[in-house]
């Protein structure tokens, strides 16, 4: 039996990895997108199982969040244990991942899709057994020559990138209030339709 409360529950994953090294990095924007809607909303992290988690309120609606603990390519066993842990539906938990596919101007939501190659998806496919859960997808762009995406992705952001990054970052804040008030199909149509430039 769902409790009535269980629509108003919603579970935002930032995907990163742990470790000063990666600050800031192009594959941790997942954790600095959460951050920023964390510090909006007058919250905090706090050390928890697998986690960094955070819990805020917003127009009646709660948000846990959660910044995996456990590298990327382990990304699933949080994603699972607190999804299980706050009883929250698979509908109402949005993924936000870096995207190498996206130019640097845009953000993609989509209510499924494959992992595209990126670790922390592959394992959160794998621990729930499907690709129909919503990810908010944070372009990063392509800007590196063969055999260079390493190193880009775990490289910090250039200059000329650093405003697009900071517009983006609010947009992406704007789009977990939205997914939450106005539901998924209506804030794609917005968010999908962006072109961010400084």
């Amino acid at each position: 039996m769902n409790d009535h409360h269980s629509m108003s529950k919603f579970l935002i994953i930032g995907l990163g990895n742990i470790g000063p090294e990666y600050a800031h990095t192009r594959h941790n924007i997942g954790f600095d997108v959460l951050d920023a809607f964390v510090i909006k909303q007058g919250g905090f992290f706090k050390s928890d199982r697998l986690a960094d988690v955070a819990e805020v309120k917003w127009k009646g609606k709660t948000f846990i969040c959660v910044k995996p603990t456990t590298f990327m390519n382990l990304s699933g066993k949080a994603f699972k244990y607190w999804m299980d842990k706050e009883k929250i539906e698979i509908e109402n938990t949005l993924t936000i991942v870096d995207d190498l596919a996206l130019p640097i101007s845009k953000i993609r939501l989509r209510a499924s899709g494959s992992d595209a190659g990126h670790n922390g998806l592959k394992d959160i496919q794998l621990t729930l057994g499907t690709d129909a859960y919503p990810k908010l997808r944070f372009g990063i762009g392509s800007d590196f020559k063969k055999g260079q995406q390493i190193d880009f992705v775990l490289g910090k952001w250039n200059t000329s990138e650093k405003k697009i990054v900071a517009l983006k970052i609010e947009k992406s804040v704007e789009v977990i209030e939205s997914f939450a008030s106005i539901g998924l199909s209506r804030t794609m149509t917005m968010a999908n339709a962006l072109e961010i430039v400084a």
